[in-house]
């Protein structure tokens, strides 16, 4: 009874911000601080949530990196939108989540134990459309730059980045012939962190990935770790930094555990909800 009373009603409440320093960036760059947002599932009645994120606009930021999944309700995007409110002064670019475009549906939480992780699934036809194109106008509007299926070019902090990004391939919308591939410095986001994805934005020259839709396994177990992942990522690399080589290419990922959970699944367990603060610095 303690167990389940900590999981739903205390732990998913008790947002941290996890910070990391990454060697990464071209020689003689300036240090980037990138807050990596994600997952956040948003409700209207999510109260403390909303103020949490609110405080994040105090936060020295240079960049703001939105991997999707920002909805958990049909009457979510205006509240989002004011607790971003202070975030979307930032420089930012986002790409979206199936949670982004449909609302959540109750399921059974243990099939995602049962089904093969490396299946992507489509939504139910019953699952209600969102209202995702006011949730990109909002974004776009504030200046935040949309990676679905697309690339852009920003300066940060000195240093010139390209970005790319795809869809969510969790659902099937990602688009990897709407990118090119490139030996400029790379930074690349993706919802949902599957094996394919990975691999192909680091052929395209993704030195920095940044990705979600895990939760972080959203209930791990002591000495054993995340469960599962929704996708063929190894369940070791729920939530965190990791490292990929694929031929002549690696990349560094890094995947946030996320703020939120499906209204459906209220419950976190040795896996507290986060935002990721990272410090991208020169790689010599």
């Amino acid at each position: 009874m303690g167990v389940a009373v900590w999981a739903i009603a205390i732990e998913r409440q008790l947002y941290v911000i996890r910070e990391e320093t990454i060697k990464v960036l071209p020689e003689g760059s300036k240090p980037i601080r990138v807050l990596q947002i994600g997952d956040i599932h948003l409700a209207p009645w999510q109260k403390n949530k909303i103020r949490f994120l609110k405080s994040l606009g105090s936060k020295d930021v240079d960049l703001v990196v939105n991997t999707g999944d920002n909805l958990g309700h049909k009457d979510s995007i205006k509240p989002l939108l004011d607790a971003l409110e202070p975030l979307l002064a930032k420089p930012g670019v986002f790409v979206h989540g199936s949670n982004d475009y449909f609302a959540p549906l109750a399921k059974n939480p243990f099939a995602y134990l049962s089904r093969s992780s490396k299946e992507t699934t489509s939504e139910t036809p019953t699952a209600p459309n969102l209202p995702t194109e006011q949730l990109t106008a909002g974004f776009e509007s504030a200046g935040w730059i949309n990676l679905n299926n697309s690339s852009s070019q920003l300066e940060i902090c000195g240093t010139k980045i390209r970005f790319i990004g795809v869809n969510d391939y969790h659902i099937g919308r990602s688009d990897f012939g709407s990118l090119s591939v490139s030996n400029q410095f790379t930074m690349a986001l993706t919802h949902a962190p599957y094996m394919k994805v990975i691999e192909e934005l680091t052929g395209f020259g993704a030195e920095m990935i940044f990705a979600g839709h895990t939760h972080g396994g959203q209930v791990r177990v002591p000495f054993v770790g995340a469960l599962t992942t929704n996708s063929d990522l190894p369940n070791r690399y729920a939530r965190g930094v990791s490292g990929w080589v694929f031929g002549n290419r690696s990349s560094i990922l890094s995947v946030v555990a996320g703020l939120g959970n499906s209204i459906f699944a209220p419950v976190r367990f040795f896996c507290r909800p986060e935002v990721r603060l990272v410090t991208l610095v020169s790689s010599s």
